[in-house]
């Protein structure tokens, strides 16, 4: 039986480890990665042997799921890492990256870590435990909030086109009916904001598996729901190539929800 505690320690000290070399000014060498307009710097690569390293160290019989690197055998616990979160806003100078670490235990997460190296945070959860904040304490509940109106990020993977319907549905709904509709590139970010409260829904359109289960577990232990884009439970499983799902409060799934569906109605132009 894994000890989730000591899981959670080890994960979370890995994580800051290899924050610790993504801290502002750090120098970089950046390549092209793959062909829809990815990038990986040396820092990725970097951060992820800390994080894979600490990992394994701990715990031998695991295996992982890296951004960079792949997959390891193993049919067991399995950690995944998304080890620089946010890429291309730190080639641009953008101060707005992260760092994941999950561990799922029967498909499903049981451990999750995002790191934020700018300002030094951490966010984490244990399943079934609530979720954490800076310092290992409690995160509060949200406070009310007087802003008006729904705000959302929305993100899509790398497969997705500019011309995808479905993605030009739901931004052209998203945009007229919500206060703001978010697109950050750091999509462990905005998972945080969800369960902070500062936003009201994370939407994604078939998107990797990496970036999805340590903040998607932080912000389900804060409340928030996860489901289909027709409202069913959404069960993560990081096996799924990609992942399509809205994430938010009871409250704004009510008016989310519907809002999608009105998209499935609309004849978007097509690609030039």
């Amino acid at each position: 039986m894994i000890d989730l505690r000591r899981a959670h320690a080890v994960a979370v000290e890995a994580a800051e480890a290899a924050g610790a070399v993504l801290a502002p000014g750090a120098r970089f060498d950046v390549r092209a990665k793959g062909g829809a307009g990815d990038l990986v710097t040396d820092l990725d690569l970097r951060s992820e042997k800390i994080i894979i390293d600490r990992l394994l160290s701990a715990f031998p019989d695991h295996a992982v799921l890296a951004e960079e690197s792949g997959r390891t055998p193993g049919n067991g616990p399995l950690w995944v890492i998304d080890p620089l979160d946010g890429t291309h806003n730190l080639t641009i100078g953008l101060p707005a990256y992260s760092v994941g670490v999950a561990l799922c235990v029967d498909g499903a997460p049981a451990v999750g870590v995002v790191h934020d190296p700018v300002t030094g945070q951490t966010w984490s959860a244990v399943r079934g435990g609530g979720p954490l904040g800076p310092g290992g304490t409690p995160l509060p509940p949200p406070e009310a909030s007087p802003r008006k109106g729904l705000i959302v990020s929305y993100i899509v993977g790398y497969p997705v086109s500019r011309d995808d319907p479905t993605a030009m549905a739901h931004l052209y709904v998203l945009n007229r009916r919500c206060s703001r509709v978010l697109a950050l590139w750091s999509p462990q970010l905005t998972w945080i904001m969800l369960a902070r409260g500062l936003i009201d829904a994370v939407i994604g359109y078939r998107t990797g598996p990496v970036d999805l289960p340590a903040g998607a577990l932080i912000a389900t232990e804060a409340g928030a729901r996860l489901t289909t884009l027709d409202g069913a439970p959404f069960p993560v499983c990081v096996e799924a190539p990609e992942h399509t799902f809205v994430a938010a409060r009871p409250e704004a799934a009510a008016e989310l929800l519907p809002m999608l569906a009105s998209a499935a109605a609309l004849r978007m132009p097509e690609p030039a």
